[in-house]
């Protein structure tokens, strides 16, 4: 297709959905695209119909027989041309994501390199998938195990990772045979448009992978449709919650990553410079939008007096703007979550907290009716706030304090979220214990971002998960395929021809 409006790959402002290997335009009512550092209006986005999901799923339905018959070794000559075609136009989609989600382009560049990686690691689904075998289990007998495709499996995504969070599911999906429905932030809609044109460019079979737009409605009927197979869902705790039991009550595989309160504790033997640098970065980077953000940084015995200083200063530097220019940081994606997160600044302070760097209601010169909040310091926040119990999900760090490495483990393992935890230290016997005690799936030593390569499952524990296989690497392939035990007898045979 022709580039069109704002760079779109159809000529169109509105977002079409793909539907068996064509793009249809939606008659539903639209919701505006804004560009978070501007306010402009980008495109719209349809709020699909339950008929349009209904056309994804039977396209995709009507795909899967031939696609899972496709031998695997020819199924992921796709996903090398999806590599080639994706490094092609690296800076395009990078420039989209940045476009329609406000982060910076650097960050863009880094969550799309994160999504080429998932194609490459899926492209090994020759030897992923493979079974195994037993021999002579009894006199005469074999035993085997295979692995086969699902069926139809949805993706609903959220808006802080357009390009980067399908592909922990998406390349694994059909790599084993499966077919796919895609369903993108409402948000955030034009990263997975332009990957959908990528997808039809390389000659994908059509209806193997279909996107519709949408919001509840869409998402529900993918939920409850008899003949979509798995959900790959990540979203705020609350969400997860509901396509978890929901899908599960329909007969459904379940995967769904969840919310995040991420603490980072430090501890008195750290490096000041390269841990405030690190964990700066952590809490601030993609305006804390991102479920591995730093939430709360746990000092301990001496480090209180080291590092608070520095942390305020490293946030009251951090320079914030359009990530299309020179910037550290970008706004958050909407107007509601400017105001979300202001709220819960003011509700911090109202309970007590001292806001020692305060980034509510910043003047952004020649973006005045952008999304943004500054990076912001809370001090003193008491326990029994519920902001220190809160997703803020913007650029804001609380500072709390504990005498011992085990005090900071309790108020770990107390929280109700279970994404990340951080340790910084130059103790290897403190780092080891803090890996193997800290109750949570991904765990970060003297490192502020705890984000796993795709060769690796994206882990989560209580309230930042529900299920039980993650995605990327071996957990996504083992979730995208059911496994077939075939136990063989041959009697030995009187031939003829012996």
């Amino acid at each position: 297709m022709e580039e069109g409006y704002n760079g779109l790959p159809f000529k169109m402002s509105t977002i079409p959905n793909f539907i068996g290997g064509e793009w249809r335009t939606s008659a539903a009512e639209r919701l505006p695209i804004l560009n978070p550092a501007s306010g402009e209006v980008l495109a719209e986005v349809p709020l699909s119909s339950r008929d349009e999901v209904v056309a994804a799923i039977q396209a995709a339905s009507a795909a899967f027989p031939g696609w899972r018959r496709m031998p695997v070794t020819d199924r992921i000559q796709f996903l090398f041309r999806l590599k080639a075609r994706m490094e092609d136009q690296f800076e395009e989609l990078a420039r989209t994501i940045t476009l329609e989600c406000g982060k910076t382009l650097a960050e863009s560049r880094g969550e799309l390199r994160r999504a080429v990686e998932n194609v490459e690691v899926a492209c090994g689904a020759p030897i992923l998938t493979q079974g195994y075998v037993s021999e002579d289990i009894a006199a005469g007998i074999d035993e085997l195990m295979i692995r086969q495709p699902l069926g139809v499996c949805a993706i609903i995504a959220p808006f802080n990772f357009p390009g980067m969070i399908p592909f922990w599911f998406l390349p694994y999906a059909i790599a084993a045979g499966n077919t796919v429905v895609v369903k993108p932030s409402e948000r955030v809609p034009m990263t997975m448009a332009k990957i959908l044109t990528i997808l039809e460019e390389i000659g994908l079979p059509k209806g193997v992978v279909n996107g519709v737009n949408g919001g509840r409605a869409a998402v529900d009927t993918l939920l409850d449709h008899p003949d979509v197979q798995a959900i790959s869902f990540v979203g705020s705790s609350q969400v997860a919650r509901h396509v978890y039991a929901r899908a599960a009550a329909a007969g459904k595989r379940v995967q769904c990553q969840g919310g995040a309160k991420n603490p980072i504790v430090i501890a008195p033997d750290a490096d000041v410079e390269t841990t405030t640098a690190v964990v700066a970065d952590s809490a601030f980077g993609c305006a804390g939008q991102r479920c591995l953000a730093a939430s709360m940084a746990v000092l301990v015995g001496g480090a209180r007096a080291s590092f608070r200083e520095s942390l305020r200063e490293a946030a009251a530097s951090r320079v914030t703007g359009s990530g299309l220019d020179a910037v550290q940081m970008g706004p958050v994606i909407s107007a509601a979550s400017k105001q979300r997160v202001e709220g819960l600044i003011g509700r911090a302070e109202a309970d007590g907290a001292r806001v020692t760097v305060d980034g509510r209601a910043p003047v952004i010169t020649n973006f005045e009716r952008g999304f943004f909040v500054r990076p912001t310091i809370l001090e003193q926040l008491p326990w029994e706030s519920d902001v220190a119990r809160t997703e803020i999900f913007g650029p804001v760090l609380s500072l709390h304090e504990a005498e011992t490495l085990d005090a900071a483990l309790e108020i770990i393992n107390r929280g109700e979220y279970g994404n990340m935890a951080c340790l910084f230290t130059s103790s290897g016997d403190l780092a080891r214990r803090f890996r193997s005690e800290a109750d949570v799936g991904n765990v970060g030593i003297n490192t502020g971002v705890a984000a796993p390569m795709a060769f690796f499952p994206f882990s989560g524990a209580r309230g930042s998960f529900f299920g039980d296989l993650h995605g990327q690497g071996r957990d996504a392939f083992e979730f995208f395929t059911k496994e077939k035990v075939i136990v063989e007898r041959w009697p030995r045979a009187v031939s003829r021809m012996f």
